[in-house]
């Protein structure tokens, strides 16, 4: 059901309802060692299950660390076992201010899937989300050709040479673990997807290279009302930058990159949580507009 719309009551993060715990307030679990490949199945199943019964998860005391390339794993497995068709790749964490609020020692990728990438103006499923409709503002980039497995690293020039047009697009952020926040004392969003649940892509501009990419404004409005606004410089200082480092993420974990695919280069604005009902507005800076209703 809709949550009743109270403009005095939104904040920069939109809704107060992504859990008890505030940003930048979880707190980090005691386990720092890997997990054990019998652990790493067992944590992939619990998040594959949540998503495919579309419920909440909760994650034993015991299958919580901070080590990171146990998270890495974990996407990867996961990604391996839900085996939906993939329509490219979302950053996670791609600004300082998300990695400030998490707790989170990088970026944190996810995959985009095929059957929740959404045209503007788009109308959002209930059935699509679990627990929280996380709204981030970013620019993403279609791919002309695929980057294929090699042992050195792609230079930002070649990567700049293989984009077939730029989208502003609205990524939408969901996971099993009911506390935003509280779980990043895990990496609970991390695990999940990156956060990743759904994106909703406005128009293609192919002469993006005109623009002025890091100084371009990304404008968010929550049901009319204006909430916030952030620049191209968040993901990593330039999209074209935050791009680089996900193929190269991408390739150092085996995973070659196709031609068609998305890349959504992370949050300009950071979290705006939303409820049913809600309606989301992104303007952004000579590109145009990204728009979204979320069905109850």
């Amino acid at each position: 059901m809709s949550v009743p719309f109270d403009p005095s009551l939104i904040t920069e993060r939109g809704r107060p309802i992504y859990g008890a715990t505030e940003p930048g307030r979880s707190v980090p679990c005691e386990r720092e060692t890997p997990l054990t490949p019998d652990e790493l199945d067992e944590v992939v199943e619990l998040i594959a299950s949540g998503r495919e019964e579309r419920r909440p998860a909760v994650i034993p005391d015991r299958l919580m660390t901070r080590d990171w390339p146990s998270v890495v794993r974990v996407v990867l497995r996961l990604d391996d076992r839900l085996g939906w068709a993939p329509a490219g790749w979302k950053i996670g964490a791609a600004s300082e201010e998300i990695r400030r609020a998490e707790g989170l020692p990088g970026p944190s990728p996810g995959r985009i899937y095929l059957d929740t990438v959404f045209r503007s103006p788009a109308v959002l499923p209930g059935a699509l989300f679990i627990n929280f409709r996380n709204v981030e503002c970013e620019l993403a980039f279609r791919l002309a050709q695929g980057f294929p497995l090699r042992d050195e690293p792609y230079k930002e020039e070649e990567v700049d040479a293989n984009i077939e047009y730029l989208m502003p697009t609205l990524e939408i952020g969901d996971m099993v673990f009911e506390d935003w926040y509280g779980a990043s004392g895990y990496f609970g969003s991390c695990l999940d997807n990156g956060g990743g649940a759904a994106l909703v892509c406005g128009p293609e501009i192919v002469d993006w290279r005109r623009l002025d990419l890091p100084n371009t404004g990304l404008a968010l409005s929550l049901n009319g009302t204006f909430v916030k606004e952030g620049f191209g410089r968040a993901a990593m200082g330039h999209p074209l930058t935050s791009l680089t480092w996900l193929v190269n993420w991408a390739i150092g974990n085996g995973r070659p990159l196709v031609a068609g695919e998305i890349v959504s280069t992370g949050t300009c604005t950071g979290h705006c949580f939303v409820a049913p009902g809600d309606e989301v507005a992104l303007e952004v800076d000579g590109i145009g507009v990204v728009e979204a209703r979320f069905e109850d």
